[in-house]
């Protein structure tokens, strides 16, 4: 029942919800402020969240109300987005705005003739706020037709301060005194690293920060798009290296086969849970939220992070997932959900959920006061500050037959590689043939 990565920014209660396709309405209009120009109209939008992150959303679409007098009404698609619109589109019954949390998803509806381009209001603040690379995600052949609102950060390492400590080590700055400073933490009696190798995105995760250091951005963007192979050389050198923490039992709490039994909430739990088995988890600005809700830890003194380190000599990586709002030609109020589209492309609507917590924004007018702690609130500055050097996850690019689906394609390939590490030369062949199917259907 693990969602989608890019949808996990607020760790927390939706994890443990059920993701069946559930309706809530907005709140009561509120009074004050804007032209109510929509007075009488109902926006409807459909979205992979639930949970908290749902009551938040609805904050912003409150928000909303309050500044133009529609209403609005929020339906949870669960993880199938495409399918679920698909069926909504064919019924009549087509949601006005859609939240789509993948690049391949957003291409897919453009190609289908389903998606309406953005307004020139809407296209000129985006120009205007936002890195030129957000845009570029939200385009299909030279046309903007997704708003890019929420976004994740994933390439952040989370630790205990408390074992950091112990093991009298500091944040490491490279990929090397990473695996050095994991030593140093397993020799002072916990595990370097909580690795959820049964979630099998996490680990497209980890390989995806490696490559885009160690291989460079035009590598990254070739692969993503296969026009590289993934026999490729740069590829095969960053199993290897991946290859080196995976088979290192002092650095894995539990070794290969624990981590082949542990999901993401419980790779935190293993960090940050009542008892902890390991020093540091890799995952997204999410894990924060996680941490705080699920285990009562203060985010900045009992969890903190640092950026995922530069390898081999190459750049930091910043790797992000996110969420890009569309609007369907097929809406019974298209017109008024263009309208919601050119409010999210405002500082002013991320302010809401960035108060409200568990979000970070793109936006680069985004007041950073806005966030609620200082962690989210240098999460967020590292993301803006990375500009056009973000690439967003590579396994959300591919078509979901090789890049997100549960037991197959690269998720499944990548924890046959964490279960035997040993050739790295044999499991980016498997990839290749996994990917070259999935690109061509």
């Amino acid at each position: 029942m693990m969602r989608r990565r890019t949808t996990l920014l607020s760790g927390c209660t939706a994890l443990a919800l059920a993701l069946g396709a559930t309706a809530c309405g907005g709140g009561p209009v509120a009074a004050g402020g804007g032209d109510k120009e929509l007075n009488g109209q109902t926006v409807t939008v459909a979205g992979v969240w639930s949970g908290s992150e749902q009551k938040n959303f609805q904050k912003v679409l409150d928000a909303f109300s309050a500044k133009t007098g529609a209403k609005t009404q929020f339906v949870s698609t669960g993880d199938n987005v495409s399918t679920v619109v698909g069926s909504k589109i064919e019924g009549g019954n087509a949601p006005d705005v859609v939240m789509v949390p993948q690049v391949g998803v957003l291409q897919q509806f453009a190609k289908k003739g389903w998606l309406q381009p953005l307004s020139k209001t809407a296209e000129q603040t985006v120009d205007a706020d936002f890195a030129t690379v957000w845009k570029n995600y939200g385009s299909v052949d030279g046309t903007l037709y997704g708003l890019y609102f929420k976004a994740a950060h994933k390439s952040t390492i989370w630790y205990s301060p408390d074992a950091f400590t112990q093991a009298g080590v500091e944040a490491p700055k490279t990929y090397d005194e990473l695996l050095k400073t994991g030593h140093t933490v397993s020799d002072s009696g916990l595990a370097a690293f909580a690795v959820a190798g049964q979630d099998g995105w996490t680990l497209t995760d980890w390989f995806e920060n490696i490559y885009l250091s160690q291989a460079g951005p035009e590598k990254y963007d070739a692969l993503a798009a296969h026009k590289l192979k993934w026999t490729d050389e740069s590829v095969v050198k960053a199993l290897t290296t991946l290859g080196k923490l995976f088979k290192d039992k002092q650095l894995i709490a539990g070794g290969q086969k624990e981590a082949l039994n542990t999901d993401f909430p419980g790779s935190v739990e293993k960090v940050f849970g009542p008892k902890p088995e390991a020093g540091m988890v890799y995952e997204g600005d999410f894990v924060a939220g996680v941490a705080h809700d699920q285990f009562g830890k203060t985010i900045g003194k009992d969890a903190d992070f640092f950026p995922f380190p530069a390898v081999d000599g190459g750049t930091a990586p910043v790797v992000s997932g996110g969420d890009a709002a569309v609007v369907l030609k097929d809406g019974k109020n298209a017109k008024a959900g263009m309208k919601l589209m050119e409010y999210l492309a405002t500082p002013e609507a991320a302010a809401v959920w960035a108060k409200a917590g568990g979000f970070l924004s793109p936006n680069k007018k985004l007041d950073l006061a806005s966030y609620g702690d200082d962690v989210t609130r240098e999460t967020a500055k590292s993301l803006v500050a990375a500009g056009d050097s973000v690439r967003f996850d590579m396994s959300d690019q591919a078509p979901a037959a090789f890049g997100g689906t549960k037991g197959a394609g690269e998720w499944k390939l990548l924890q046959d590689f964490l279960r035997d590490p040993s050739d790295p030369k044999a499991a980016a062949a498997q990839l290749e043939d996994a990917a070259a199917k999935a690109y061509q259907g």
